[in-house]
């Protein structure tokens, strides 16, 4: 009895506290509202200064709401904007009442004589409509919190969720009209077309950012593959050509190896040092020279590695938006999607399959909500490794396949037949296996299919373009006849340490563990 006479006035003073908060007069700026919108309507130098700092929900008065909007329909379909086409507009509308008629669009021109100091005005009205938002999602929260029901991770997401879309200053529409979006589509093709290069994010594999165009923004991308194929290699090379070649920022969640472990290999690409030396630290004056000079770009290099275990989905969602908005990342790469939780209200035990599910419906999401593509790696089944004679992978061989071929724009595979000693190529271009991958693209939403060929060096952990016109001894940069380092690519082949040791595989990639 004694519990739920301390819960009750909880509850009651929490009902007092949001009802005295709603009591109060909201932050507004009444008078720089009329004083923008009337310098909008006389200039025309004042909406291009402003049309990009506002929008309809900014304004705290109904009226300048509608006209605002009235406004930039006008701006969006390239129409004159003064006294007499706002009045048509919002006439068109239905809306010329309510806002007060011609009469209240008269006074609003007659209270300002210039856009002088208009977008300093605009960004006063702004911060009002973000400490709007912030009182109203407080309040929010507050209910929720309140609420037995509500899962406290959830919760959390949604109310970092909500703070996120207020410090982009991106509160989310309910919708947005075909005429506004066909402007915005417009806008992004002009860019493009005035830019050499791609529309994406480019991987610096230059076959597949021909496929592709670069990775595209709000896509969601899978890279799948059996144990010892090299995703880690792959996503890590092409984390370097982005971060190092383009300037992108990067981040990259490990859940399965630690972030020196993955600096360690990136050094080794960068330095032409091996991993062997690295790991046991036997180098040569010149090979310490070597190392200090070329890890220059890498130090530089805006690449963020988080190597927290068993990582959930919210907060990875938490720490993404973190580096959206510190850091301005471009790309987030997760190493492995099976290692991940689905976090929230899942309990031990339950259905693997729904929780890969939440999982990736949730990456999906994250894309869509920082406008970045995300790569997550996935595993194979071991279907792959029944089959006959050639093993390259299906998306049937996707674990917990369903939810994920589903949600992904793009679904790839890495294929190294030289793993499993098959010399030779099964497709129409054949050729030795030796040194060799295959990006392998089974589903792309927004584009082709096709299969690319890459340089693997497994020395250094690395993938790189593989050009047409290198012989395979020339791939390892050297000849059949030469006395000095690895000779022909056969023997180097059979120098290199096992595929565990190259790729730092560990007992969790194995198929024991109930993924």
């Amino acid at each position: 009895m004694e519990q739920a006479k301390d819960i009750r006035p909880m509850k009651s003073f929490s009902k007092d506290v949001i009802a005295l908060e709603k009591g109060k007069l909201p932050p507004q700026a009444i008078d720089l509202e009329e004083a923008v919108l009337g310098a909008m309507m006389i200039d025309k130098k004042g909406i291009d200064e402003v049309i990009d700092i506002l929008q309809p929900e900014a304004f705290y008065k109904e009226a300048h709401k509608y006209i605002f909007e009235a406004i930039d329909q006008l701006f969006v379909s390239n129409q004159p904007i003064d006294l007499l086409t706002v009045s048509t507009q919002l006439r068109t509308n239905g809306k010329l009442d309510l806002v007060g008629g011609d009469y209240y669009l008269v006074g609003l021109t007659q209270r300002i004589t210039s856009s002088a100091h208009i977008e300093f005005h605009s960004r006063i009205i702004l911060q009002k409509f973000i400490q709007r938002s912030l009182i109203r999602i407080s309040n929010e929260i507050i209910e929720d919190a309140y609420d037995e029901t509500s899962d406290v991770f959830d919760l959390l997401d949604k109310a970092e969720a909500k703070l996120y879309e207020v410090t982009q200053g991106n509160i989310k529409k309910s919708s947005e009209t075909a005429q506004s979006l066909v402007a915005q589509a417009k806008k992004r093709i002009e860019e493009i077309s005035t830019k050499e290069g791609l529309s994406g994010i480019p991987t610096g594999f230059h076959k597949l950012d021909d496929l592709t165009s670069g990775w595209q923004p709000s896509d969601l991308i899978i890279i799948a593959a059996r144990p010892g194929m090299g995703k880690t290699a792959f996503v890590l090379s092409m984390a370097r050509n982005i971060a190092i070649d383009s300037g992108a920022g990067v981040a990259f969640f490990s859940l399965e190896m630690s972030s020196v472990q993955l600096i360690t290999r990136l050094i080794s690409s960068e330095t032409g040092l091996s991993s062997e030396k690295l790991r046991t630290g036997k180098l040569e004056t010149h090979e310490w020279e070597q190392l200090n000079v070329k890890v220059k770009d890498l130090e530089r290099a805006p690449l963020y590695i988080d190597d927290t275990p068993s990582l959930s989905i919210f907060d990875l969602r938490a720490k993404a938006r973190r580096l959206a908005s510190q850091h301005g990342i471009k790309l987030i790469i997760i190493d492995y999607l099976q290692l991940m939780t689905a976090g929230g209200n899942q309990k031990g035990g339950g259905n693997r399959e729904q929780e890969i599910s939440t999982i990736s419906r949730n990456l999906k999401a994250l894309a869509k909500e920082l406008d970045i593509p995300v790569i997550a790696l996935s595993q194979l089944s071991r279907a792959v490794e029944t089959r006959g004679t050639s093993k390259r992978p299906l998306l049937s061989d996707l674990r917990e396949s369903g939810a994920i071929e589903q949600d992904a724009d793009i679904v790839s595979f890495i294929y190294r037949p030289e793993y499993y000693k098959i010399d030779e190529w099964d497709d129409e271009l054949g050729g030795s296996t030796t040194g060799q991958g295959e990006f392998i693209v089974a589903k792309h939403r927004n584009g082709g299919l096709d299969n690319i060929r890459l340089k693997f060096l497994g020395h250094f952990g690395k993938f790189d373009n593989l050009d047409s016109d290198l012989s395979s001894s020339d791939v390892f940069g050297s000849s059949m006849n030469t006395n000095e380092g690895y000779g022909n690519s056969r023997n180097f082949a059979n120098s290199l340490p096992p595929a565990d040791d190259v790729f730092g595989r560990s007992s969790i990639n194995d198929d024991d563990v109930p993924f």
